[in-house]
């Protein structure tokens, strides 16, 4: 036998084994499946690294609870939950890519995330074609859950934070003209603002300069000036805690006078960012410092692992599994079209960013807390209900 004839003689028996072994690797017929797989998507590099990171950071927390405990209590079995994490990078290709991996290489039979919505949007598509249920934590477009049946959300939705926000600008600020300065790009920045400027309008109001931007641009000095000169009362920035602080500075350095509002988006923002923030407002899904029980407990134990206080994408992340668990529990079962049962049989849900109602959507009803940025800290300021 020559070399050449020898070298594929062996692949070719590396290539039998090998393919042999795999097939002994799945359950045989009749073997107990002890190993639940869930996904999880997240921009763990990208724009919004920091979002990736406390969403990775609670997922794995959720996941160690159950496992350290013995397992999840799947119809009278203990089941492993095994965890798969997948880097969306902060683009919708990738959000894409990502979704389809887990459902058709990994096989999980669900997926918490995306996040923000511009990734959310085009995966929960891929997650309702292939029947997989999705919980997105913190995406708040309508658009991500809009008629679809497997796909469902932690946080309240936009129309609703964007009532919030105009009306607190009207309320409590005293605002009649309005300003806004937003990324025309993005679904969630595009669609708050949108919100914003209608509700603001209806109540009276008037928005004197309506302002876009695309994501990655970073002089906003021609947008802001047209804002300085329209007179406006209150600036709404319904931007990602990437690019507010300098849009902050920016207005400011050019002689910006308006009271600046913001929306969930901030709440990432590091101590060195808010050094230029102080005073101002924005919406979110918890304030720590006026903690539930439930809160408290789960405060108690993110600080522990990571020593730091959770941000609202943990504690809607952490919500998020818990709502998974007990979908799963509910139902008895772990396969993708019990979940999506059990998800939607759920009319209530106490979680760490509150209480929850679901009524044959997959949007909750749920309340906003407005928080104001003192001494480089988020701070209570008010409950906003729907």
């Amino acid at each position: 036998m020559n070399e050449k004839a020898s070298t594929v003689r062996m692949l070719w028996l590396v290539s039998l084994i090998t393919l042999l072994l795999l097939a002994g690797c799945g359950p045989k017929e009749g073997e107990t499946v002890t190993q639940i797989r869930v996904g999880v998507i997240a921009p763990l590099t990208g724009s919004i690294p920091a979002v990736g990171q406390s969403t990775k950071n609670a997922a794995e927390l959720a996941v160690k609870e159950v496992n350290e405990a013995g397992g999840l209590d799947i119809g009278g079995q203990k089941m492993e939950i095994v965890l798969l994490i997948e880097d969306d990078e902060d683009k919708e290709e990738s959000a894409v890519s990502a979704a389809q991996k887990l459902i058709n290489q990994s096989n999980v039979v669900a997926i918490i995330g995306p996040q923000a919505s511009r990734n959310a949007i085009p995966a929960s598509t891929i997650a309702e074609n292939a029947r997989i249920p999705m919980i997105s934590p913190w995406s708040t477009n309508p658009e991500t859950t809009a008629g679809k049946k497997y796909v469902f959300r932690v946080a309240f939705i936009d129309p609703f934070q964007g009532r919030v926000m105009a009306r607190f600008a009207m309320e409590e600020l005293g605002a009649r003209k309005a300003a806004v300065l937003y990324d025309v790009a993005s679904a969630y920045n595009k669609g708050i603002a949108e919100i914003f400027k209608q509700v603001f309008e209806e109540a009276g109001g008037q928005v004197v300069a309506f302002e876009t931007y695309t994501t990655g641009e970073e002089d906003f000095r021609t947008q802001l000036t047209a804002i300085r000169d329209s007179g406006a009362d209150v600036l709404f920035l319904p931007n990602y805690y990437n690019e507010v602080p300098l849009q902050v500075r920016q207005a400011r350095k050019l002689g910006v006078k308006a009271t600046i509002i913001g929306s969930d988006s901030w709440g990432r923002l590091s101590p060195e960012d808010m050094a230029d923030m102080e005073g101002l407002f924005f919406s979110t899904h918890y304030a720590p410092d006026i903690a539930s029980d439930v809160a408290q407990d789960f405060i108690k134990k993110y600080k522990a692992a990571y020593g730091e206080v959770p941000d609202d994408v943990a504690a809607l992340t952490y919500d998020a599994f818990g709502m998974l668990f007990q979908a799963m529990k509910s139902q008895g079962r772990a396969d993708p079209e019990s979940i999506r049962n059990g998800l939607a049989a759920i009319s209530r849900y106490e979680g760490v960013t509150g209480m929850m109602e679901y009524k044959g959507t997959g949007d909750p009803v749920k309340s906003a807390v407005i928080l104001q940025i003192k001494d480089g800290e988020f701070t209570f300021y008010k409950l906003a209900s729907p």
